[in-house]
């Protein structure tokens, strides 16, 4: 069984943010990396200052694990970075969740979400 891999250095256009695609995209490399290689383990990790990475991140489930404190230097600064992940035991659930939020029926007329996909993870 493989061990871990890692989502990194996604830069979405601004007419892909926060939009159902973007959430797609993210659903399908989950499945490719659980349902078809077989990882236990995906990872996010971002800068801690980088809030719009670290709420999305949450919004698509995974989990924090905590903060690697003076991690690098990254532009002539100290940068704390912030981890996530999803293990494979938390998938089957995710993926349900995923799935349910991308159906049709839970889109309105205008192609917005009715039901929030973390509110489809309970």
């Amino acid at each position: 069984m493989r061990g871990s891999t890692e989502v990194g250095g996604i830069n979405y256009s601004p007419r892909l943010q926060r939009r159902p695609g973007a959430t797609e995209a993210m659903y399908l490399m989950m499945r490719r990396v659980f349902d078809e290689l077989g990882y236990r383990r995906y990872e996010w990790k971002c800068d801690s200052l980088n809030a719009p990475s670290r709420a999305a991140a949450l919004r698509l489930g995974f989990r924090y694990e905590g903060l690697f404190r003076q991690h690098v230097v990254y532009k002539g600064r100290s940068r704390d970075t912030s981890w996530f992940s999803v293990i494979d035991s938390e998938w089957p659930t995710l993926r349900s969740a995923f799935e349910r939020w991308l159906e049709p029926s839970n889109c309105d007329a205008e192609g917005r979400q009715r039901a929030s996909l973390s509110s489809l993870r309970t």
